[in-house]
């Protein structure tokens, strides 16, 4: 389909954005995003929304204004922003305003025949609201290059109109700024795009932000409610915007969109697997079909040899085998694959190639951790058959189930354990957002490691060096009124000379049918250190998981070594896990935290088909406000993208960061690598459905 870019100062169109109308329109024209990282024109919102999981990056300003905007299409109409802005003389005693923001942008209806789409939203509706504003907006597209949005705005959208009495001054302290929403005067707004080229797209809108506070502290000169601006498309990614606020300000945008459908790699990269040997038909050769090879005790060890050494090339460990004359069952590790089904298709056209005409039945087990996590079964006639179909087929006959719990019957492949992994790769690390200080980062190496011992025994840990950056310098420390669990992180930066992030032991198991366990013991993360203690019931088939997790820890010294501080405490909680379907996982954990408070925190995040996943959650506990500090309660938004989405290689690294307006000691939790639920989730039913599209690649 071909894309055009259509937004504002946003420019960005990005790449993908493609219009959700009619045929037709989408050809001409292409999503538009605003200065504010959202669907919009310049200042003003429309009523579209992005692709499902794209993810929108956009650098805005003028000479006294500049904004870094993330945008991510979280559900097909719900749009989730997160914005870092520098508005000079904005600050305290006419400093520098350092802020940060989140708006939620959610798409009523999508345009139809004649109806326009319809959105509502909100727009930095946390903490000090400097750019808080509500809106109802419609679009419609007049031709196939022509676009026309209007609507209603309050707070800075409305700031110009009259009426609707006063508007109650925001929070400033980090929660909810809800008591302002869509109160106060308010006033119209609208906009159109004209699609000139294919490279270039005019826009234009009226828009009632009076620019009070800009006015008032650097001499913003609002002319005119016309803002103008010109939109030019790089590439299939990439945009700039031009435009002209107000009569009196000229700004420019850059945008980056990656769309989770189009990765940046070309298609084609990752090696094409091992072709599936169809068998002779029992009618042509009987023999073939014979089971007295079973009675030879050479033969399971050469069969197991000729899979373990194919699955090795693949980027998989064949960890154990069970074979009978009719059936195999294949214990995998999958060390490349991020989608499982995908290794499970090479594992058994793989073994299609090695296994006697006999069996007709193959089992291909999961292993994660050294705990069998679910098994598929399926019939060796059915991958023969169905080789050259699409993977509905034979998901259609697939039955995943449970795995057998015990070893009966299955040999260990030689040479496996113990087994030795590790590598090196760069680290990036960021202060927290401060905005009454500037931005410090540290830029390193760090060498990791995992040795596994047997089945479900694993030591692992870290080493990491600094190698430039400045988080030695940044002068903040915690005011925390209460004890310090994370608001030391400072202290903790400071010291990036040879540190070790985590030194652990591991134990995983499974005690009873639908249960798993976890004990780990050493330095469980950067601040703090002990035993950390996990039960998970989780049935194969079933949507719903419920856990129970114990801490006991012992906060780390600053240097990050083996010496410890004086505070010692006890973490609990029970968690339920409920799959919703369409790559959507919602998380309750009810219990004690770090600094001893009691509370709930609730998660949600989406997992793309692809790899992409995003997610949010919030902390609430018996903390008060004032002690937690800016923000009332934590708070943020994650963000993991898979490496293969930028190589084209298959790869099981991802990229992965996280989004928090503060750091505080409420509602914090230790950071235990390798929890159940995350590990097991993608080898369960639901993860396998999820991204079953894979099974023949």
């Amino acid at each position: 389909m071909k894309r055009i870019t259509g937004g504002i100062a946003s420019a960005a169109l990005l790449a993908g954005m493609g219009f959700a109308q009619t045929a037709h329109a989408q050809d001409q024209l292409a999503w538009s995003i605003g200065t504010l990282g959202a669907p919009g024109v310049i200042d003003t919102p429309t009523a579209e929304s992005f692709r499902d999981g794209e993810l929108v990056a956009s650098v805005s300003g003028y000479s006294d204004s500049q904004r870094a905007n993330f945008s991510f299409q979280m559900f097909p109409r719900l749009t989730a922003t997160v914005r870092f802005s520098r508005e000079k003389g904005l600050g305290v005693g006419g400093d520098t305003l350092k802020d940060r923001s989140f708006d939620l942008h959610l798409q009523l209806l999508k345009e139809q025949g004649w109806r326009p789409a319809f959105a509502v939203g909100l727009r930095d509706m946390f903490d000090n609201g400097f750019y808080a504003s509500e809106y109802l907006v419609a679009s419609k597209t007049i031709t196939p290059r022509l676009r026309a949005s209007v609507g209603w705005g309050w707070g800075r959208l409305g700031s110009g109109g009259s009426g609707g009495g006063t508007r109650p001054a925001p929070s400033r302290s980090g929660g909810l700024n809800s008591d302002t929403w869509f109160k106060g005067p308010s006033a119209p707004f609208a906009s159109v795009i004209w699609q000139v080229s294919d490279k270039i797209a005019l826009k234009a809108e009226y828009s009632d932000d009076d620019y009070a506070a800009e006015t008032a502290a650097n001499g913003f000169d609002n002319k005119t409610p016309l803002n103008f601006g010109v939109d030019y498309k790089i590439n299939n990614i990439a945009s700039v915007s031009g435009y002209l606020l107000h009569g009196s300000k000229v700004g420019f945008q850059f945008n980056i969109a990656l769309d989770p459908r189009q990765p940046a790699a070309p298609s084609g990269l990752e090696r094409a697997p091992i072709p599936v040997a169809p068998r002779p038909s029992r009618a042509s050769n009987p023999q073939a079909y014979a089971t007295d090879w079973a009675q030879d005790p050479t033969a399971q060890p050469a069969i197991q040899k000729s899979i373990g050494d194919a699955l090795q090339k693949d980027g998989q460990v064949l960890e154990a085998m069970k074979l009978t004359p009719t059936s195999v069952d294949l214990r995998i590790s999958n060390e490349t694959y991020r989608a499982n089904p995908q290794a499970i298709g090479h594992a058994a056209r793989i073994a299609s190639r090695a296994l006697p005409a006999s069996v007709e039945t193959i089992k291909v087990t999961l292993m994660e951790r050294g705990m069998p996590a679910s098994t598929t079964v399926l019939k060796r006639s059915d991958i023969e058959r169905l080789e050259n179909g699409p993977s509905t087929q034979i998901a259609a006959v697939a039955k995943i189930g449970e795995s057998e719990r015990g070893n009966a019957g299955f040999v260990t492949t030689p040479g496996v354990y113990p087994r030795l992994m590790w590598g090196i790769a760069p680290y990036l690390e960021l202060s927290p957002f401060d905005p009454a200080n500037d931005l410090h980062a540290d830029l390193g190496v760090t060498l990791s490691g995992r040795y596994e011992l047997a089945p479900g025994l694993v030591i692992a840990g870290a080493l990491r060096q600094k190698a430039i950056g400045n988080l030695d310098t940044n002068p903040k420390t915690s005011t925390s009124t209460v004890q310090h669990v994370r608001s030391d992180i400072y202290e903790y930066q400071r010291h990036g000379d040879l540190t070790i992030p985590y030194l652990t032991i591991a134990s995983y198991g499974r005690p009873a049918n639908d249960v798993y366990s976890r004990v780990t013991v050493g330095l469980l993360e950067r601040m703090y250190g002990g035993v950390s203690g996990e039960l998970l019931w989780k049935p194969v088939d079933s949507r719903l998981a419920l856990g129970a997790e114990v801490n006991l820890v012992k906060q780390r010294d600053f240097d990050q070594r083996f010496s410890f501080r004086n505070y010692s405490t006890a973490t609990a909680f029970v968690s339920a896990y409920y799959d919703f379907g369409n790559g959507l996982t919602g998380e309750l954990d009810v219990g004690r935290y770090l600094a001893r408070d009691f509370g709930a925190t609730i998660s949600l995040d989406r997992e793309m088909a692809n790899g992409w996943k995003v997610g949010a959650w919030a902390t609430m506990t018996d903390m008060s406000g004032s002690d937690f500090g800016p923000g009332k309660f934590d708070k943020g938004i994650r963000l993991t993208i898979p490496l293969g989405y930028a190589t084209g290689m298959p790869s099981l690294k991802s990229f992965s960061t996280m989004l928090r307006p503060y750091v505080g000691d409420g509602g914090a939790r230790v950071n235990v690598d390798g929890r159940l639920y995350e590990a097991l989730d993608g080898s369960q039913q639901g993860g396998l459905y999820r991204d079953w599209g894979r099974f023949w690649r």
